[in-house]
């Protein structure tokens, strides 16, 4: 099992922002506010979501995958009406119809006032 960092994401948090183990990446949650030069304040689905999709390119990118490696997402939203807003920026990272399975689900609350959090799990 390797334990994976990337300088693109903020340090400090009791977290690796990937795991892998054998064929599978498990990339952390990442939220706007993670990026390491601070990142857009949090407010904005669309930027907020962008950012997340960001992180989530460097981590994989730092273990030689891509989004089409993606086989899992897992968004949390504080507020699920601005789903259609987050999925228009979202679908932009995928080739067309070559989508990996998601479950989107609304939380109460994201550190740092954030309104989206986004893992996924990738094959290695």
């Amino acid at each position: 099992m390797d334990f994976v960092n990337t300088a693109a994401a903020l340090d400090g948090g009791v977290y690796s922002h990937a795991v892998v183990e054998g064929d599978r990446v498990y990339v952390s949650g990442q939220v706007a506010t993670d990026r390491a030069d601070g990142g857009p304040p949090p407010g904005d689905i669309e930027v907020e979501t962008r950012v997340c999709m960001e992180l989530l390119a460097a981590v994989l990118e730092e273990v030689g995958l891509t989004f089409a490696d993606v086989v899992r997402v897992g968004v949390y939203m504080t507020d699920l009406r601005e789903f259609d807003r987050m999925n228009g920026v979202y679908e932009g990272f995928f080739a067309p119809g070559r989508y990996p399975a998601r479950t989107c689900i609304g939380v109460a609350a994201i550190p740092g006032g954030c309104r989206i959090e986004i893992d996924c799990v990738a094959r290695a």
